[in-house]
């Protein structure tokens, strides 16, 4: 029987080893972390991690083909294929700070796998890493092997959170890459065949090394930075009376470019773009390619710009302070159908308003408050690396105050920020929310999910990104 181990159990390593049991039957495979509370979660009632359908697939095969364990040498010893998908938080200290990726979990990985190895291994890189880390796990393996032969191939995850087991089950491409010898073939013929089990061969991309560890970085910038684009444009409409979802509808007809990653929003989130692109940035720096970096840069830039535009809109539209008013923010996740915070455009926005001594009424259906007062209180690049390793949470702020019901929220508040796109927030009682609310009531719409038309009939200031202001709006700046 061959044994798959996992090294990691989180966003990715849970939902695709679960998949890969499901679908292979006759391989065992295990996900092993250091994470006792982690492990305990995934064997038990309540997932760490919520995923539409992960719950399924998780009771359907654990104990029969699916283990979670703690105990990680026993596994990655028996393994014959072990996945790496550890974090790898970006650096915030010495050598390329701010852009470079840590891979110190990595390479302990790496150094954990060499010593507890005695037979031959084929060691999969499924974190996304920077181009040629493969380079470096395999020197290390190749300088402990004691005699051992070990194969490094790069297959980079493409999930969406929110859709991830339909990720996996109908994949638009697995991508393996592997060094281009004799026992490197061999090893992504030996993967390859695990997909084969439920993917299409012609959706299995076999490439080297280096262009799968680039092909990743590349897909996630690629995305990222349609959805700048389209968040420039929404800036522009505002300015000029356009509508930025007429613009958007018109500009994805073209099929050249197609209609995904075009809604205006707040800005984008989520463990891997920002991490990515400044991981772009650092190693195109490091090859002297200045403009190239400065390029994909500008992609960040927008993004921190559209959520500070967002936050001073808010400020201006409420008589340029929002001091001691209560405001509710409806959404905490980077998008709706997950329940993960990281980096997700809520953090920034709300720290923008605490700053100016706002009030914070919170709700999100998957966010738990120690999550939100965590996000609240951590400074950036903490929350990747893992979880005992974070600073423990201070005490709560007073500021803050999360709650588990939309109209609780939004109760007494001044205004009602709109941050995840949640489906439960397009169907709310809004003539029972401004009921409730404070006048002149404000709604602000990070997603550009709500009836703006109805809602200015019921009362409420709408601002709406992207969208033709209010005319309470226009002529509050947008950007201070």
């Amino acid at each position: 029987m061959v044994k798959i181990c996992c090294i990691g159990a989180g966003y990715v390593g849970g939902p695709t080893m679960a998949v890969i049991a499901l679908k292979c039957p006759s391989i065992e495979v295990a996900v092993v972390d250091i994470s006792v509370s982690r492990i305990t979660a995934w064997n038990g009632d309540h997932l760490p991690i919520y995923e539409p359908g992960l719950d399924e697939v998780v009771k359907q095969c654990r104990g029969k083909n699916l283990f979670f364990s703690t105990d990680v040498e026993k596994h990655v010893s028996e393994a014959d294929i072990i996945f790496v998908s550890v974090n790898t938080p970006t650096k915030t200290r010495g050598l390329g700070a701010g852009k470079a990726a840590d891979l110190t979990y990595w390479e302990s990985a790496a150094r954990m796998i060499a010593d507890v190895s005695k037979s031959d291994k084929i060691v999969v890189e499924k974190s996304t890493v920077p181009v040629k880390t493969a380079e470096a796990i395999e020197r290390i393996l190749t300088h402990n092997s004691k005699g051992i032969n070990y194969q490094i191939l790069s297959n980079p995850e493409f999930l969406a959170e929110g859709t991830a087991i339909q990720d996996l089950l109908s994949p638009d491409r697995v991508l393996i890459g592997g060094r281009e010898t004799t026992d490197g073939q061999k090893a992504i013929d030996a993967l390859k065949s695990v997909y084969a089990h439920w993917v299409p061969g012609e959706r299995i991309i076999c490439t080297n090394l280096w262009s799968a560890e680039l092909s990743k970085l590349a897909a996630n910038a690629f995305l990222a930075q349609r959805i700048s684009s389209v968040n420039a444009m929404s800036a522009l409409c505002e300015a000029t009376g356009a509508n930025v979802s007429q613009v958007s509808h018109a500009v994805g007809k073209d099929t050249r470019i197609g209609p995904k990653f075009l809604n205006a929003s707040v800005g984008f989130g989520g463990s891997c773009f920002q991490k990515d692109i400044l991981n772009l940035v650092y190693i195109c720096e490091c090859h002297g390619l200045s403009e190239v970096a400065n390029y994909w840069k500008q992609v960040i830039k927008v993004n921190d710009y559209q959520k500070n535009r967002f936050v001073n809109r808010v400020v201006s539209s409420m008589f340029n302070t929002v001091s001691g008013k209560k405001i509710a923010i409806l959404g905490f996740a980077f998008k709706k159908d997950t329940g993960d915070t990281r980096e997700t455009p809520a953090i920034d926005v709300c720290k923008g308003l605490l700053g100016d001594k706002a009030h914070l009424s919170i709700y999100d259906p998957q966010v738990t408050e120690d999550q939100i007062q965590r996000d609240l209180s951590m400074n950036k690049f903490d929350w990747d690396h893992p979880i005992h390793l974070q600073p423990t949470s201070p005490t709560s702020m007073k500021q803050v105050r999360v709650v588990w019901d939309a109209y609780e929220a939004a109760k007494d508040t001044h205004g009602l920020c709109i941050l995840t796109e949640w489906d439960e927030f397009k169907t709310l009682d809004y003539k029972r929310v401004f009921d409730n609310m404070q006048k002149p009531a404000f709604v602000f719409d990070g997603r550009n999910i709500v009836d703006v038309e109805k809602l200015r009939e019921i009362g409420f200031i709408v601002y709406s990104i992207g969208k033709p202001l209010d005319p309470w709006l226009k002529d509050t700046p947008a950007v201070a």
